[in-house]
């Protein structure tokens, strides 16, 4: 056995010699009830240790067992999304990227190093995978007591020592969960301990009293901490009859929104329901209901339409007295919203720009024609694979020799379209996770979607195109671009300068790349001059261009290629850092 393993053994089994942390001072009281004693092996005392040790199972989201707790901060990869968790709090942001899509394989990995926290609370450090499954595997089988975590002490906490003759030997204050099993599971067999009451608890968020040694005991047992649901069913159903609601979202494939403009929607405590417009009203029920800890509202409107759409078993993903968010699985496998708010829609209108974004992604195969991660540029590693989404929210990604299946969706987050993809990226060397994220759309076109992450190591740009990225593998070729720009005239397709799109300072503008260096932009009115030059800078074709105003916005910098063929040619420029910075595409005419 390998030396870790013997000593992570001994942590686990082992009795270890600790320095107690606890006050103590000698301050006697005279006189104490008997049957207020208990001794280390009492009852009382195993459900004081299970309350105080090192509650495991509170991010089991990131580690999966119940045995230990992980020292914050630590990073995990959550479907392929980096995470670094700093508090309690940033586990619901990796229950929220896990709970994205209801029907994909989740996947959560650590970065190593990680501080592993056992119920003792010694600590070891773990450097790989197979240090962690061992350990992990020697937790499961050590037998260790469930922990009470639903249950927090009050402290400080005064307890008084007594030996075998019921005399008092001295007081000792406790601070912490600590300091508390490390006094409990340190005592003697023949000391006794009491309390000095009243005690205060915390269960399940509410704050208890104890007077007694069986009142704290039966607190302690009584305590259920199984899983708490998602939603309080009163609070939601006092939320959900409280005032009338408009549907202010619903998407189904597409923003459908305006299907639902001139309806208000109303719900009784006696779980009926009205559909109100100026025409009618239409009668319906509602239901409230738990599946595995998570809140459904059940609706129901009948046959009719528009409002059988929403016949549906809805997820309750958040609420409030302002908006209700919901989702559902619908019959295709494709995943619907629904959100009603407290106000009527002011222009109901569907999100014309959303709808298009769906309908230019779904049209034809994808390619990636550029992924940059934070300076680098991983686009060779995406040649093989061509990308088709559909509309209902599936995705595939297919080379020669195999087929990968995924998930995306696209939702609007204020002002920005975000994109969300999940492919799976199982087995060594696939590099489909370094796409699965949260992209913001920057723009798009049947020629190019540019996507953009800003993430903690600097900012991730993704590019796909109709037609597959250079080929890596022959090196660049400065006299093949040339070739294809001195073909036909050009316009600009796509312009970011820092991620703003900047497009619309070349509308109009045709370009004309001369085989002697030179190039004109013409919008008919005007012709403006200028000099065009492409290179060699290491391994990538660079490009030059300078014009006069007013369309040098966008020249006198140092491009890299990063796609071209005969009707696209897209440019980058990088920051200091190797990141990118602008985005530069030309379109043949």
């Amino acid at each position: 056995m390998k030396k870790s393993y013997y000593y992570i053994t001994l942590l686990l089994f082992g009795i270890m010699l600790v320095t107690s942390c606890q006050k103590e001072a000698r301050e006697f009281i005279d006189e104490t009830e008997e049957e207020e004693t208990f001794t280390a092996t009492a009852n009382l005392a195993n459900l004081l240790v299970r309350t105080a040790q090192n509650f495991g199972g509170i991010d089991d989201i990131i580690d999966g067992s119940d045995c230990f707790s992980l020292q914050l901060p630590v990073t995990v990869i959550a479907n392929g999304q980096e995470v670094i968790v700093t508090s309690e709090d940033d586990y619901d942001a990796v229950a929220a990227i896990l709970n994205q899509f209801p029907d994909d394989i989740d996947t959560v990995e650590l970065v190593f190093p990680v501080t592993v926290i056992f119920n003792d609370f010694t600590e070891i450090v773990v450097n790989n995978q197979d240090e962690f499954d061992g350990i992990t595997e020697l937790c499961d089988e050590s037998g260790i007591l469930a922990s009470i975590g639903c249950v927090d002490i009050v402290y400080p906490v005064t307890f008084f020592r007594y030996n075998a003759a019921n005399e008092q030997t001295d007081t000792v204050v406790i601070e912490s969960d600590t300091q508390l099993y490390q006094f409990l599971t340190q005592l003697s067999e023949d000391e006794f301990i009491s309390i000095n009451y009243p005690l205060s608890l915390v269960v399940n968020g509410e704050t208890v009293t104890v007077t007694s040694n069986q009142e704290l005991e039966t607190q302690l047992e009584a305590a259920d901490c199984t899983t708490i649901a998602n939603i309080d069913e009163t609070d939601f159903s006092n939320t959900l009859t409280g005032a009338p609601w408009y549907v202010s979202y619903y998407f189904d494939d597409l923003d459908m929104t305006s299907t639902f403009n001139d309806y208000e929607f109303t719900f009784a405590s006696d779980n009926t329901a009205q559909a109100a417009t100026s025409s009618g009203i239409t009668d319906g029920t509602w239901q409230f209901f738990l599946d595995s800890d998570i809140g459904y509202l059940d609706l129901f409107f009948g046959s009719s339409t528009p409002l059988n759409l929403i016949d549906e078993d809805w997820e309750i993903l958040t609420y409030s007295s302002e908006e209700i968010r919901l989702r559902t699985v619908s019959s295709d496998g494709s995943i619907d919203y629904l959100t009603f708010s407290d106000t009527p829609s002011t222009g109901g209108g569907d999100d014309t720009e959303l709808n298009e974004f769906i309908a230019t992604i779904t049209a034809a195969p994808w390619y990636v024609n550029l992924l940059d991660e934070n300076g680098t540029d991983l686009t060779c590693n995406y040649l093989a694979y061509a990308f088709d989404f559909v509309q209902d929210g599936t995705a595939t990604a297919t080379s020669s020799s195999e087929t990968r299946t995924g998930v995306w969706s696209v939702v609007r987050e204020g002002a920005i379209l975000e994109l969300t993809l999940n492919f799976d990226s199982s087995g060594s060397g696939n590099p489909l996770g370094a796409l699965n994220d949260n992209w913001e759309v920057l723009s798009f076109s049947t020629d190019a979607i540019a996507l953009k992450d800003i993430g903690s190591g600097g900012d991730d740009f993704l590019t796909f195109g109709p037609a597959p990225a250079t080929d890596c593998d022959t090196g660049p070729d400065p006299q093949e671009l040339r070739d294809i720009l001195t073909q036909g005239t050009w316009f600009v397709d796509q312009y970011l300068d820092d991620g703003d799109d900047e497009t619309g300072v070349f509308a109009g503008y045709d370009f004309t790349f001369n085989a002697d260096g030179s190039v004109n932009a013409s919008n008919g009115s005007e012709t403006v001059p200028g000099i065009w030059v492409v290179g060699v800078a290491g391994d990538e074709l660079s490009f030059e261009f300078d014009m006069d105003s007013p369309i040098n916005d966008a020249d006198d910098d140092d491009y890299r290629a990063t796609n071209y063929d005969a009707t696209n040619v897209t440019f980058v420029i990088r920051d200091s850092g190797g990141g990118v910075e602008d985005i530069l595409t030309f379109k043949r005419n």
